[in-house]
């Protein structure tokens, strides 16, 4: 299986994974034949990309962090949360007790993953992007919460925040959400509102605990002290807030907006690092390097020795060195294929990965 930009969907091409609509029914079962009509459907709804099976990926396995049924559950979850939250002055007793169950079975199916590295290139509905990035952060900031050893209370006390992070949002005007062109410094100031909104929103609420609700408050604080709303520096912010600050900005960097085309999760993975200890806590961004793979499982990719395969394994230990199978030679022929460890074979020290390609 591998990961197939739209642009590049042909008919014929096999359906690796199911497509679910906005409704969170599903669009395309898994090993549907591509037709033209469904190819249009998909570029219609806002997929940027999907999976697909064939012959020189049929032996490449993509695990799911969490179950793509539950993962879809929980995106028309959190839509239903957020839109509840446009009309009523607190979160219902109900949609908390739901949010808490989302939590808890991510927090299990993380735990009950010995394989903690997200190998994944996204796949989301551009028009629900705010709910797919909640889940999004949420998964991320887990990961996170589990490398660090925190006990399952604090994990879902940490998830909660994160799954709720941008809940604030909602009290915002859409049109300056959702503007394509630079924002004004009087729109942006009104954005900056969006983490106090959604504070003092579930701050109201007697069933969020404070941790989570702080968190929400705190995701844009820096940790040199330049961010916002209250300028907080260093540890002075809260782990919750520190680590959901990381998950944020790599998801939101990863995602297409109206005013960009997403990055891929290497570059991601380059901003982060640069901005470690201005923007984030180095520390946590030594943790959140080894959990994510900045060449997902599925991606194809060039090599500094002019092969091109597909990814198809990552290493913790050595994250940007993962094993390639390679498809095509030199010369850009298609060769029977054949994998190369960058990791652990001698032969190819030297070599390394130099571009993100599609192979038709």
């Amino acid at each position: 299986m591998r990961f197939v930009p739209t642009v590049c969907l042909r008919k014929g091409m096999i359906v690796g994974k199911r497509l679910y609509n906005k409704s969170g029914r599903v669009l395309i079962y898994e090993n549907t034949e591509l037709k033209q009509y469904y190819i249009d459907r998909i570029r219609n709804i806002g997929y940027t990309g999907i999976y697909i099976n064939d012959d020189i990926s049929k032996d490449i396995e993509i695990k799911n962090v969490i179950d793509g049924d539950f993962r879809i559950k929980a995106v028309q979850s959190i839509k239903k949360i957020f839109i509840e939250s446009v009309n009523k002055n607190k979160i219902s007793n109900i949609n908390v007790s739901e949010s808490k169950f989302l939590i808890e079975n991510i927090v299990e199916d993380i735990l009950n993953n010995n394989d903690l590295i997200v190998n994944i290139i996204d796949i989301k509905v551009f028009d629900d992007y705010t709910y797919y990035h909640s889940l999004n952060v949420a998964i991320l900031s887990i990961i996170i919460g589990v490398s660090l050893g925190l006990k399952k209370e604090s994990l879902y006390k940490l998830g909660l925040g994160a799954i709720l992070h941008d809940i604030g949002k909602v009290f915002i005007d859409r049109d300056i959400l959702n503007k394509k062109d630079k924002l004004t410094d009087e729109e942006y100031n009104e954005i900056k509102k969006h983490s106090r909104l959604g504070y003092e929103y579930l701050k109201r609420n007697g069933n969020i605990t404070p941790k989570s609700y702080i968190a929400v408050l705190q995701h844009h604080e820096r940790f040199d002290g330049k961010g916002y709303p209250n300028r907080k520096k260093g540890k002075k912010i809260s782990l919750f807030g520190r680590i959901i600050a990381i998950a944020d900005i790599y998801d939101a960097l990863t995602s297409d907006r109206p005013y960009r085309n997403a990055l891929l999760p290497s570059e991601a993975i380059e901003y982060i690092m640069a901005n470690g200890n201005s923007m984030f806590d180095s520390d946590l961004i030594k943790i959140f390097v080894t959990k994510i793979a900045p060449y997902p499982v599925g991606m194809c990719v060039r090599l500094s020795n002019n092969m091109t395969g597909i990814v198809c394994k990552n290493f913790e230990d050595a994250i940007m060195r993962p094993q390639i199978k390679i498809v095509k030679d030199k010369n850009d022929e298609m060769v029977e294929p054949f994998v190369i460890d960058l990791r652990n074979d001698k032969n190819y020290f030297n070599v390394t990965i130099v571009e993100i390609v599609n192979i038709y």
